[in-house]
């Protein structure tokens, strides 16, 4: 099965004390979603030299990431979810495909039978394909996420304990490498088709809360291969 999304996302790093107030206030006003309180993990493909990542970065007007993701650690019959996702001019796309962690390991061997089936693994081969992508990142993080009682389509998710390697890149490996991101903050993310709800713009306001870029895979990148290899070049 395929699915395909479309919306504006925007981030913000908030302090451990802005989030519970920030929790207490909208969940008297949105509803945890299927997957409210979940451990998110992730396995970001890129070449060998890093280009998609290196690329997103630099902040251009155009970018994609392809990853694996699961909700939990995920076993061979697990769900799993392969995606492209897409920036452009601050609206993103998201395109995926629903399949078992075997199933993905059986079309990884046979990249042709994997496109036979519809339009989004089309993508995704030729993506696989044209840049030689290979396992680059884990990445994972607990997250809580919630949706507008009046509207399904404004949501709102927090994520903490953010854990990164560039090692043992399986899902089922499990949950373990750097913590990215200081215990006492937190990324929110809001997620609309639309405005953002004026109630929450007050509460951003209140609690001078302001927008600011952060990609959890540029963060690892730079910390576990930029940061690593400017400190192997001193040791050298």
């Amino acid at each position: 099965m395929s699915e395909f999304f479309r919306r504006i996302e925007k981030k913000y790093i908030i302090t451990k004390e802005q989030y519970l107030m920030l929790k207490e206030i909208i969940e008297n006003k949105m509803i945890e979603d299927e997957h409210g309180k979940s451990t998110i993990c992730n396995i970001y493909f890129d070449t060998g030299q890093f280009d998609l990542i290196r690329h997103s970065i630099t902040k251009p007007v155009y970018k994609d990431k392809i990853r694996l993701r699961s909700y939990n650690i995920p076993t061979n019959n697990s769900i799993v979810y392969l995606e492209i996702k897409r920036k452009y001019k601050g609206e993103v796309s998201k395109r995926r495909s629903e399949m078992q962690l075997n199933e993905f390991y059986e079309y990884m061997k046979d990249k042709n039978s994997f496109a036979k089936e519809n339009q989004v693994r089309k993508e995704i081969l030729y993506y696989f394909r044209f840049y030689d992508l290979k396992e680059a990142m884990f990445v994972s993080y607990y997250r809580r996420a919630y949706y507008d009682r009046n509207n399904r389509d404004f949501r709102v998710t927090f994520d903490s304990n953010i854990i990164a390697r560039n090692y043992d890149l399986k899902l089922e490996k499990g949950i373990y490498g750097d913590n990215i991101l200081k215990n006492d903050k937190y990324i929110m993310e809001i997620k609309t088709l639309g405005a953002i709800p004026i109630w929450f713009v007050k509460i951003l306001d209140e609690l001078k809360i302001c927008p600011c870029g952060f990609s959890k895979y540029g963060e690892a990148y730079t910390q576990l291969v930029l940061k690593a290899n400017s400190m192997f070049k001193c040791v050298v």
